[in-house]
């Protein structure tokens, strides 16, 4: 062996392919899963709450869009984005409303 490779080979075990494969206890970590068990996102269910609690009317309006667009029966290119997001002085459309009904609540349940 040149002295090259027996400097290299001092560094680094040689593996062979024939050799018995040795059996390497398993780790037990499913105690340790359980305990960093993932916490359950309460955001979906606040939102529910508010859009079923407070923005009732907005939902319904919402709601009501949706069905006569998909039925066929709105102006061509209707999507009810208006209804959905869009926030004017006159309207506090739904997902606005939702939001600010949500966040005190969710920001309460972080502290």
């Amino acid at each position: 062996m040149s002295s090259i490779a027996s400097f290299f080979s001092s560094f680094v075990s040689t593996v062979h392919n024939d050799a018995p494969e040795e059996k390497v206890p398993e780790v037990v970590e499913e105690a340790a899963a359980e305990e960093e068990e993932e916490p359950e996102d309460l955001h979906p269910v606040i939102r529910d709450e508010c859009k079923e609690k407070r923005c009732t009317q907005l939902a319904k309006h919402f709601e009501h869009c949706q069905e006569k667009v998909q039925a066929g029966e709105g102006f061509k290119g209707e999507d009810c984005v208006e209804e959905l997001c869009t926030s004017s002085h006159v309207y506090f459309h739904m997902m606005h409303c939702i939001d600010d009904c949500a966040a005190p609540k969710l920001f309460e349940k972080l502290v």
